[in-house]
């Protein structure tokens, strides 16, 4: 049970208190980071060719989405771990890679034939896709609910729901420098769905864990 005095501070949301918790935060993504960080140089590391996987823009691209998916749910659990606190800024930032994604989307199936769309939605490492960026979220998704256990989130499944998408964005970053499959409709369709597994999973737990 958090104290009525932190509960107050959190609401009037006092500059101490935020200041405190926000290093608590950054610690937690640090540590989450350096944690899926470990796990994928010791078991997984880079992908065969990525001394010229580099110099492609859409190998690039993926990190773009999948940073500003780790940046906005960040932002967003700040703002969820203090009551009264505005969420619709960083609410609306989570849709940059969604919005991203989509024209990246578009702009494939407007560039490639048809007969090249099957073979790129599919790829070749989905099963990986979907087994790796959960596991590597595993220790981003505990660091960041222990984080919100040091605030007072007043809805607690969906700040949970929003670890799993930070835990997934700063898991699938580092996944995507393994992952050969560069395509936009790939990315699309294979990454949300491993995302969308943390997601449930930092809901189910956050429901429970971060209640006060």
């Amino acid at each position: 049970m958090r104290t009525e005095e932190l509960i107050n501070a959190l609401v009037t949301d006092e500059p101490s208190t935020r200041k405190r918790f926000d290093l608590v935060l950054a610690f937690a993504v640090a540590l989450g980071a350096l944690v899926a960080g470990s796990l994928f140089f010791l078991a997984i590391g880079f992908r065969p060719d990525i001394d010229e996987a580099v110099k492609s823009a859409p190998f690039l691209f993926k990190f773009v989405v999948t940073l500003s998916l780790a940046t906005s749910g960040v932002g967003l659990c700040s703002r969820l771990a203090r009551p009264g606190v505005p969420t619709k800024e960083w609410g609306y930032a989570l849709a940059i890679p969604a919005i991203l994604l989509a024209l990246a989307v578009f702009a494939e199936l407007m560039l490639t034939p048809s007969s090249s769309w099957k073979p790129s939605l599919i790829g070749s490492n989905s099963r990986f896709c979907l087994t790796l960026i959960p596991l590597l979220a595993v220790g981003p998704l505990a660091c960041l609910l222990l984080a919100l256990r040091q605030g007072a989130p007043t809805r607690p499944g969906l700040s949970g729901a929003v670890a799993g998408l930070a835990a997934s964005g700063i898991a699938a970053t580092f996944y995507a420098a393994n992952c050969t499959d560069d395509a936009p409709l790939f990315v699309a369709t294979w990454y949300p769905l491993a995302i969308a597994m943390v997601v449930a999973v930092g809901y189910a737990i956050g429901s429970i864990s971060l209640r006060w």
